[in-house]
């Protein structure tokens, strides 16, 4: 009966000890199940401005679609500084972060007479990037005539 004793005193603080593994290996999956979250809402936040900026240019697509098309009146309207480019840079700016900053470029060059390729670069920085970061992009190239 003594060495019954003897061998419950080796054990007496086993229970404890397993249970506080026990307790480290459950924190440890619920913190890697909130970096998961963490690293999902930045996805979900980056795919956002993705998104408006290709919709921005679309935009500014179709603005240009529905003008003159000529290359001249491309250039003088809607290349960077022009006024439909100003207009369009005003949405830009209230849709996208870090637009003042990096504003967009809109390139509008000759291919053939009557026909131009227009090259439109919308840059953003999300507000939880330092400042350093270099800035996202969008680039897409279209061709009117």
């Amino acid at each position: 009966m003594n060495s019954h004793f003897n061998h419950l005193k080796q054990q007496a603080g086993i229970v404890l000890l397993e249970g506080l593994i026990a307790i480290l290996i459950f924190s440890l999956g619920i913190l890697a199940l909130v970096g998961t979250q963490a690293v999902a809402v930045k996805q979900s936040t980056d795919a956002q401005y993705r998104t408006e900026a290709g919709q921005l240019v679309n935009q500014l697509v179709g603005t240009m679609w529905a003008s003159d098309r000529t290359t001249a009146t491309l250039k003088a309207n809607f290349q960077t500084g022009g006024a439909g480019y100003n207009t369009w840079l005003a949405d830009v700016s209230a849709t996208l972060p870090g637009v003042d900053t990096f504003p967009p470029t809109v390139v509008v060059s000759d291919v053939a007479p009557n026909e131009g390729l227009v090259t439109i670069t919308v840059f953003w920085r999300s507000p939880s990037e330092s400042s350093t970061a270099a800035p996202h992009n969008y680039v897409s190239v279209a061709r009117l005539r």
